[in-house]
């Protein structure tokens, strides 16, 4: 009989090894996390900062809600959106439950292009009333579960604006006592990695002068710029920033609209699904992938309104589902009347992809011999596609127990693994 094999590699090889991985190690622990497991919200809103008001989430609602009835309700909606009836009547049962209890999931104070240059005086007293504001709409439970401001950009004419207006609002929040849980800060128009660096800088600052834990001040980037997707130097801009500072962004946004115009797109052709948008927005995904920074698709300014309601809801679901398809779990809202189609063509998504999924999920779990066989990484795909329909109000957890054989706990470990084994050290 052959004598049984022996390793070659010494113990002194295999710590070699290690030494020259080391770095690689680091790298991937620290830059490459991976999600978080946290709630992401399907949208976000976009209002002046001068118009939030403790009531402005539920008056949005009632007005989504008006507009369906005025259309013939949340089911004739589904319908227009390629729903059968059965989805429809499913669907806009959720739908109308969301538009009376949580119709904005994050909000966005805008003191940008949605405020534009009142003079300081004016700015400094809308940011100061916006965080006074916003703690006192936390405080009696009527703000959106995700809520914060987006100031003006770091370049040269506003940064100093942008940045007094940042100050004002975070010391605001912090002078009225805890920081709301989903704060959010949002810089516009970035160009250049420098400028992420800049704004890490300001808000490490605010965390050191307010007592704040170092990393409680995330922010997100939008990507509006040609520069950011490829730089002066041939190379991509946004692929450094989650290097350049290492979980201090939450997401990237893309901005619609500024870059389209910057790539010289005339207004009738710009557009979510143009082929520029779609080149910017594969190279987001790919600047992010593994490193827990969350994505964002823009808007779509075809407004549910007048005569044309209809079309702009057929519009905006279809867009919405695109972006879904594609990976981008959020996107942005301007108007009230867009709820609807956000929410209806969301949740037909989730709840249209649930009985596959939670079928292929039970035969993972279950070991069960199926029509696809699925390794590890599309369990975590499978488990967290089912998390997230959960977790935006379009299927339940009792019905992912029946189809998956799952509860929340065993399908967010499935979703995350790292964290459960994290979790479990």
């Amino acid at each position: 009989m052959a004598e049984t094999p022996k390793p070659s590699l010494s113990v002194g090889d295999l710590a070699n090894i290690d030494g020259q991985l080391a770095a690689t190690d680091r790298l991937l622990e620290r830059n490459y996390p991976g999600d978080d497991g946290s709630r992401q919200p399907v949208h976000t809103v976009y209002v002046p900062a001068d118009r939030f008001t403790p009531s402005f989430a539920a008056d949005w609602g009632a007005q989504a809600l008006a507009t369906a009835a005025g259309h013939g309700g949340l089911v004739r909606l589904g319908t227009m959106l390629g729903q059968d009836n059965a989805l429809a009547e499913a669907v806009a049962a959720r739908v109308e439950t969301k538009l009376n209890t949580e119709p904005v999931e994050d909000l966005r104070l805008d003191f940008e292009d949605g405020f534009g240059d009142r003079g300081d005086d004016a700015e400094d007293a809308a940011a100061v009333a916006a965080a006074s504001a916003v703690a006192a709409s936390v405080a009696a439970g009527s703000a959106p579960p995700f809520i914060g401001i987006r100031f003006k950009c770091f370049e040269a004419p506003t940064r100093a604006r942008g940045l007094r207006t940042l100050d004002l609002f975070v010391s605001g929040l912090a002078a009225a006592g805890e920081l709301p849980e989903g704060l959010v800060l949002t810089l516009p128009k970035v160009t250049t990695v420098a400028q992420v660096q800049a704004m890490d800088y300001a808000v490490s600052r605010l965390e050191e002068v307010h007592s704040l834990p170092a990393g409680r001040l995330r922010f997100e980037v939008q990507v509006e710029t040609p520069q950011l997707i490829l730089g002066p130097d041939g190379t991509s801009p946004v692929a450094q920033l989650p290097h350049a500072v290492p979980g201090r962004i939450s997401g990237l946004h893309y901005g619609t609209y500024d870059y389209s115009a910057s790539l010289q797109i005339s207004a009738e052709y710009q557009s979510m699904e143009h082929p520029v948008a779609d080149f910017a927005k594969e190279v987001m995904q790919l600047a992010v992938a593994g490193t827990g920074i969350r994505l964002s698709d823009g808007s779509t300014n075809i407004i549910p309104v007048g005569d044309n309601v209809e079309n702009a809801w057929q519009l905006h679901g279809r867009l919405v589902r695109r972006s879904l398809e594609r990976g981008f779990y959020q996107g942005w809202d301007l108007h009230p009347a867009q709820l609807p189609s956000r929410f209806a063509a969301t949740y037909a998504f989730y709840r249209q992809g649930l009985p596959a999924a939670a079928a292929r999920l039970r035969n993972y779990v279950e070991r069960t011999e199926g029509g696809v066989m699925d390794e590890p990484a599309t369990a975590r795909a499978l488990a967290a596609f089912v998390l997230r329909g959960v977790q935006c109000g379009a299927v339940g957890a009792d019905e992912v127990q029946a189809l998956a054989g799952v509860g929340i706990p065993q399908l967010t470990a499935l979703a995350h693994p790292r964290l459960a084994t994290t979790s479990n050290s």
